[in-house]
């Protein structure tokens, strides 16, 4: 079941990353010729309106196929025949549209099941936090400099720095803003260290609060995928907790399996909390300035704009062929080690 979930949360997924590149291109005119759910050989398909719709063996992945690595064709709707504003605009929408559907599912979670705010519910005694005098109804909204607005960034800013030995936290109290330094502490029967403070009951916001903080929670996804990949990169975390699509079927089923005994909402709303830190991580790194992918070509596009000139094709090929080789590397060894963690 597992599998068969993973699938359709990753295919809408994918399609909905593929559905801004088209709509993009055929607002700027430009002509797509496949639109693609998969990768590999063609299970089944048809033509409408001039692009050839289809699934495709592999279920991971998609393509919105616009003709944009031919250089030499530069005919009436090719996408090289457009502006470079209007090739950014359609290289961008794929990101921006898996940001739209994290931001969607977090409205839709947090409308359902509510949000905890970074209000101070209790403090407990022998920490860093009752030292320094916080009390129960303080508000935070900053700690090291990172501004939060639920708890779950509060809880992601000391996970993500965990060598941290203070936190400078501002709070408000009364309407006055207050700063004090905490600094973890282990007491006995802790399994890590503390700072000493409480988080909220879960609260549920109004409609236009539910937008807000729907804003917020997606505000909190972007932040764990860039912490994440700060992590990875300073080698606080290593390439063996990395997950690809073996991982995440896997994921996914232990998600379902935890979630079914408590009803078919309960497994939904799982589900979407899941998918929004997959469609918000997409978003994210496909921004990124990452040869091969959409903020690679994006780079390119922007140099573009700003010389007013285009890089010759050529060198930009071999950058994103590079790119692309890495990737595919990458992926090799992350789907080894999902593999060997099954065993």
């Amino acid at each position: 079941m597992g599998i068969i979930i993973a699938i359709l949360l990753f295919s809408f997924i994918i399609i909905f990353h593929e559905l801004g590149h088209f709509l993009l291109a055929k607002a700027n005119g430009i002509r797509v010729d496949e639109f693609s759910l998969g990768l590999g050989p063609t299970l089944i398909g048809k033509q409408i309106g001039g692009t050839f719709f289809c699934i495709k063996l592999l279920p991971f992945g998609g393509a919105c196929m616009m003709g944009e690595d031919d250089e030499n064709d530069t005919s009436e709707g090719s996408f090289n025949s457009k502006s470079v504003w209007a090739r950014i605009s359609v290289i961008a929408a794929g990101p921006l549209f898996n940001l739209i559907l994290a931001w969607i599912f977090c409205v839709v979670l947090i409308g359902m099941t509510g949000y905890r705010p970074t209000e101070i519910a209790g403090v407990q005694e022998g920490y860093s936090a009752e030292e320094q005098g916080l009390q129960a109804g303080d508000k935070i909204v900053e700690i090291n400099g990172r501004n939060v607005h639920i708890w779950d960034q509060i809880s992601l800013y000391i996970l993500s720095h965990p060598d941290e030995t203070e936190y400078e936290v501002v709070y408000e109290r009364e309407g006055e803003e207050y700063t004090a330094v905490l600094k973890p502490r282990q007491l006995e029967g802790d399994t890590s260290p503390q700072l000493g403070i409480l988080s909220s009951n879960l609260e549920k916001p109004g409609v236009l609060g539910t937008l807000q903080y729907g804003f917020y929670r997606l505000q909190y996804w972007m932040q764990y995928t860039l912490d994440s990949l700060r992590m990875l990169i300073t080698g606080q975390v290593g390439i063996r907790d990395m997950s690809g699509p073996v991982g995440i079927v896997d994921v996914v089923d232990d998600v379902y399996r935890t979630a079914a005994p408590a009803g078919t909402m309960a497994v939904v709303l799982s589900l979407m909390n899941f998918g929004t830190l997959i469609s918000a991580n997409l978003g994210v790194v496909n921004l990124l300035p990452i040869p091969a992918l959409d903020g690679g070509r994006l780079v390119f596009l922007i140099v573009e704009a700003v010389r007013r000139k285009r890089i010759p094709p050529e060198k930009e090929g071999m950058v994103h062929f590079a790119g692309f080789a890495v990737l595919m590397v990458l992926m090799v060894v992350v789907m080894y080690n999902d593999i060997m963690k099954l065993f």
